[in-house]
């Protein structure tokens, strides 16, 4: 059973929409500044979205807010319907802060006076991110929010072609939505891997990570579905693997082997070898761990001479949207025929094997992988196959 992308969406400070998110890859343009959406004295850069469209602040909860700005895009990309009523739907979507973490101020009140506003605590209640969804486009189908770290909106994608290869639902709306909130970046802070300056994935001198916000959003359906609503496929989601290394609560391990054994998964889902892989969008964070075990696992499967880059020089790490918005990068530079220049990258590290594309890259090829690393020994990896 073959899983057809249909529809791509995806909100980040690099645009709010895929076109305008695809041209900040391609000229190099890096929307990162101080925090403004909350208050906070930390000097860390980060990757607002700074003009989600009016229709969608309405919500009151800025992760569905965005979520919806995708799905939208998403569902009109693939010829669907907004409202999908007469469709066997399903829902799967991966995030880490879940519109959940923003009630700070409600804490804050009951702590000093003993009562508050209740609308926080009801808000909290309606702010199942895909149940959310769901009902927002009247899906009939299985609604199940992911929350697994940075690995959940890849995670989130695997679950979502089960739904399909199950006979579940014949399409299914599945990808990752976080935003910017000062709980992750204080921990963040207070773990020492945000950087100062703009990120520099796998760079030598690279001193961490900066966080963003966003959305990523793939429509997928059923091939036979998909063909009999008259369309012809193009792009396909062919592979999932994930794997947990168990090795530390925030680190990875060092010689790779979760994300060796998620990679691997992946490609055998797929049926096809490391060769038939023309790029990968790698996790690439910045943080001196992720990227020297990252870097080793991709020249120990795929050779020394694989093409890859990170976009989290474009959009900071958006935590639990991360694996769904390099979902949809990685499904348009497949069909594009081109990557990106890795942000942040001038410095090879000698301690790590390979290095990321510098420049803008024309690529030639069928397949391709996008992988996620994640708190908790989490690894996760996704094959996008073209016609």
């Amino acid at each position: 059973m073959n899983i057809v992308i249909s529809g791509i969406g995806a909100v980040s400070a690099a645009g709010t929409n895929l076109a305008e998110n695809i041209d900040s890859l391609r000229y190099g343009k890096r929307n990162a500044g101080p925090v403004s959406i909350f208050p906070s004295r930390l000097p860390y850069p980060v990757f607002e979205v700074k003009s989600l469209p009016e229709k969608w602040n309405s919500t009151g909860m800025r992760t569905l807010s965005l979520a919806l700005a995708a799905v939208e895009e998403a569902l009109n990309d693939a010829g669907l319907p907004t409202q999908l009523s007469g469709f066997k739907t399903g829902v799967c979507l991966g995030t880490t802060v879940a519109s959940q973490l923003n009630d700070i101020d409600f804490y804050d009140s009951f702590r000093k006076s003993g009562s508050a506003d209740l609308k926080p605590i009801d808000r909290y209640l309606k702010g199942n991110l895909a149940e959310a969804v769901s009902h927002s486009v009247k899906a009939s189908g299985p609604a199940i929010t992911v929350v697994n770290a940075c690995s959940s909106g890849t995670d989130a994608i695997g679950i979502a072609v089960s739904f399909l290869k199950n006979g579940i639902c014949n399409i299914a709306i599945a990808g990752g939505a976080d935003e910017l909130n000062r709980v992750p970046l204080c921990g963040f802070g207070s773990l020492g891997i945000l950087s100062n300056s703009l990120c520099a994935p796998f760079d030598r001198n690279r001193t961490g990570l900066n966080l963003g916000e966003g959305a990523g959003i793939l429509v997928l359906e059923r091939e036979d579905f998909y063909i009999g609503r008259g369309k012809k496929p193009l792009l396909y989601l062919s592979g999932y693997g994930s794997a947990a290394d168990a090795y530390h609560l925030t680190a990875p391990r060092p010689d790779g082997k979760g994300l060796e054994s998620a990679v691997r998964s992946a490609l055998s889902d797929s049926g096809i070898s490391p060769e038939d892989v023309c790029f990968i969008n790698a996790h690439g964070t910045g943080t001196i761990d992720n990227d020297k075990a990252e870097g080793a696992v991709l020249s120990r499967v795929f050779g020394e001479n694989i093409r890859f880059f990170s976009t989290k020089g474009y959009t900071g790490h958006t935590l639990g949207a991360a694996g769904g918005l390099e979902a949809a990068y990685t499904a348009e530079a497949l069909k594009e025929g081109w990557i990106p220049a890795s942000a942040g990258f001038a410095c090879k590290d000698d301690e790590i094997p390979i290095s990321p594309v510098s420049e803008n890259t024309e690529i030639n090829g069928s397949f391709a992988v996008s992988t996620s690393l994640a708190f908790g020994g989490n690894n996760a990896a996704i094959v996008i196959g073209r016609a």
